[in-house]
């Protein structure tokens, strides 16, 4: 007899091994299945997904370390500290990334054994309906589940024509495991995984230079935050070309050639010793059986799901990389707890209009809601606060004062409508105000309430005292 579950979840990434979690402490009697074995020595399957395995924390990690070199190398002696010339060491490096990896997926492992949630090595794969619910092929075992939640995830887009070897040509997982620093790196696609890789490794000391097809740089941020954003990562050492057409990419005995029309229509021709390709992500739905079941994809291999995330199929849900919305890590989270209170009658909700967006590039990149130029667009009526981190004691104190924060808000109603950072701690900046959004709150409550000082959250106040004219500290 297969093995029958309240809920079973296919894929262990953020959202799948969350909502397992959620669902286990609700109540169900819950298993998770998982297939990738990522980068396990053993070949055995992760826990953790793409961002816990080749995505989110072990770029971080690199982000970091070549963070700290690039201070050593050029912001410690300004500061009068004297260490000569740093070296980096990539392979320990990578290892202390690996550690890192390891530790968080062994540490998912260990909340299922808490949370009583099962884990099944094994791909899952739909086969029909039974009298117990749905039958789910996972490995060469057949289990049955009352509800399922899909979350799959997704994988990195490729060029047709150009094969990924993950050595030379490298997408998300090539690009952490480096071994070598190329003196020449072209990254294909100026989005937040080829800034982030390309800021990597450019400060270890490669000529990086990004090829982007859209005509504009970082075209769904706010104008204002994609502008400072160019001119800072230019002067920092990285090289754009914007409105490229990609052509012929063909390996040599050096590395790669890479072939691609300039946005006045000349030929060029770029040589580099490694090649990153990212330009977005597509859906995992291939071998997930959606045809056996009548389980409604679109026309991009997505899941269908209405806005609580239930799918064509009684008591089969969605969440994640698979359906509709920015594919990110912390969205999929949300999803998945939503979804597993739904399923125990509850008021599972996630707020769309409110997910925070970041780059963790230096300065980092944060924004909520909307930019200006959507509210123009809109034919929405606001107000703009715009303060700088030069006017901010603690970002002059640590040496980091680029950016700023940009706060926009209803010119009637005083509700905060976006707010955008390029600068230090961005990331964690923008929590205060997502909360803010969500909670409905106006311009004027950020500038009525008492920020620590002398800290950076200061420029969030700035900002909101600016939207009504009032700064007191610029």
């Amino acid at each position: 007899m297969s093995q029958q579950f309240d809920v079973l979840v296919i894929g262990g990434g953020p959202g799948g091994y969350v909502a397992a979690i959620r669902a286990a402490q609700l109540g169900f009697k819950v298993a998770c299945c998982e297939s990738n074995p990522y980068a396990d020595p053993k070949g055995q399957p992760r826990l953790g997904g793409t961002c816990l395995n080749v995505g989110c924390i072990p770029s971080k990690a690199l982000l970091h370390t070549s963070h700290m070199f690039e201070e050593a190398g050029h912001a410690f002696a300004d500061q009068g500290i004297t260490v000569g010339a740093p070296k980096i060491d990539v392979a320990k490096m990578l290892a202390r990334k690996a550690t890192i990896v390891t530790q968080l997926t062994q540490g998912i492992a260990g909340l299922f054994k808490k949370n009583k949630v099962t884990f099944l090595a094994g791909h899952g794969s739909f086969v029909g309906q039974g009298a117990a619910g749905w039958q789910v092929q996972v490995g060469k075992e057949t289990v049955e589940a009352k509800q399922v939640i899909i979350a799959t995830g997704s994988t990195a887009r490729h060029l047709p024509g150009v094969p990924v070897c993950n050595e030379i040509v490298c997408d998300n997982i090539g690009a952490l495991e480096i071994g070598v620093v190329p003196k020449k790196l072209a990254v294909i696609g100026a989005g937040v995984i080829g800034l982030e890789m390309g800021s990597v490794w450019r400060r270890l000391g490669a000529e990086v230079t990004v090829l982007e097809a859209m005509p504009d740089f970082l075209a769904a941020a706010d104008q204002d935050i994609a502008k400072e954003a160019q001119k800072i990562f230019t002067k920092q050492g990285l090289s754009f070309n914007f409105g490229v057409k990609i052509g012929d990419i063909k390996k040599t005995a050096k590395g790669v050639s890479i072939n691609y029309t300039d946005k006045d229509g000349k030929a060029q021709k770029l040589d580099a010793d490694r090649l990153v390709v990212s330009i977005g992500r597509i859906p995992n739905t291939q071998g997930l059986g959606a045809d056996k079941v009548g389980l409604k994809l679109n026309e991009r291999g997505m899941v269908e799901v209405d806005g609580h995330c239930k799918t064509n199929l009684p008591g089969v849900w969605a969440i994640g990389d698979v359906v509709r919305g920015p594919m990110l890590a912390h969205k999929a989270m949300e999803e998945g707890v939503a979804v597993a209170e739904l399923m125990a009658g509850q008021a599972g909700h996630i707020s769309f209009d409110f997910i925070p967006w970041v780059i963790y590039t230096d300065p980092e990149i944060a924004w909520v809601g909307k930019t200006e130029q959507q509210l123009k667009a809109e034919g929405v009526a606001y107000k703009a606060g715009k303060i700088p981190f030069l006017a901010n004691g603690r970002a002059l104190g640590a040496g980091n004062a680029q950016g700023f924060v940009k706060m926009l808000a209803d010119a009637k109603t005083d509700r905060i409508l976006g707010v955008h950072i390029i600068g230090p701690n961005a990331s964690e900046l923008i929590g205060e105000c997502v909360v803010a959004m969500e909670f409905g709150a106006a311009s004027e409550d950020l500038a009525r309430i008492c920020h620590g000082h002398p800290t950076l959250s200061e420029v969030v106040h700035e900002a909101a005292l600016a939207c009504d004219k009032r700064p007191l500290h610029f």
